[in-house]
């Protein structure tokens, strides 16, 4: 089993695209922003995440477990390191939340593929993230992501309602309707209501502002470096949704693998 899903595919291509990104521009991507100026070594952390992404996605063509494994530990350590501090030192800004959800959501598509791909040593020693269970995990852990991403909509209102594009009527219904889409998506999933509708419907409106409002913005000729940065991130993430969403058929999967490790370890 070489590729699971075409969600599996779009997201080691965009891996492997942010990292020769970062090593191109020696700077980070939108990934793994923001990282504070004075950070020791910031440079060559900022090439380390860019070697992470380029190995990790070509290696999740390939040496699938052991790069999924390194793209998961590499995320969570950016998560504690990073993320967490931030919205510990601010726990009522919505910013620092959102940020930390983007990362889970990374975190989430990385988790699924580790889950599925993962081999004998990761069964034995991790036996509790992996498999069926480490799948749930992950699919959990997008579902709380999903919670700022759904807040910062209310939050951040207007500012939302002035991306939608000009030919869409109400922006600001549109604002708060995507906002408690993702609430929605958040909560069924938790629930086992329409997971996988709800994963698979807010990967597509993570999709659907990629293609609706940031390229026809960068079309325009846009030199903006936030919007630039915006456009990345919103392609990165969607690609580990869209990987979380596939993750509800990975059983038939997951059960062809373990059936064939048996089978394996049964020996002749």
């Amino acid at each position: 089993m070489r590729i699971a899903s075409l969600g599996h595919a779009v997201f080691a291509v965009v891996l492997i695209s942010l990292g020769i990104f970062g090593l191109a521009v020696g700077d980070f991507t939108p990934v793994w922003e923001p990282v504070p100026k004075g950070t020791p070594a910031r440079e060559l952390l900022a090439y380390l995440c860019s070697v992470v992404s380029l190995t990790a996605g070509a290696g999740l063509l390939w040496a699938r477990a052991a790069a999924a494994r390194l793209l998961l530990i590499y995320v969570l350590l950016w998560v504690v390191c990073f993320r967490l501090p931030a919205v510990l030192s601010a726990p009522g800004s919505q910013e620092p939340w959102s940020g930390i959800g983007e990362t889970a959501v990374m975190a989430a598509g990385a988790w699924a593929l580790y889950a599925l791909f993962a081999g004998e040593w990761d069964r034995q020693r991790m036996r509790l993230a992996v498999g069926a269970r480490g799948i749930r995990i992950a699919q959990v852990l997008y579902a709380l992501a999903l919670i700022p991403f759904g807040t910062a909509h209310f939050v951040y209102w207007k500012e939302t309602a002035a991306l939608v594009p000009s030919w869409l009527p109400w922006p600001t219904a549109w604002a708060f309707a995507t906002g408690a889409a993702y609430l929605a998506a958040s909560a069924g999933i938790l629930a086992g209501v329409k997971a996988r509708l709800a994963a698979s419907l807010s990967a597509l409106q993570m999709g659907g502002f990629t293609l609706l409002v940031w390229v026809p913005i960068l079309a325009r000729g846009s030199r903006d470096p936030f919007q630039w940065s915006e456009t990345v991130l919103s392609v990165a993430l969607t690609a580990a949704a869209w990987v979380v969403a596939d993750s509800f058929s990975f059983d038939r999967a997951l059960g062809d693998s373990m059936e064939a490790a048996a089978h394996g370890n049964a020996g002749p």
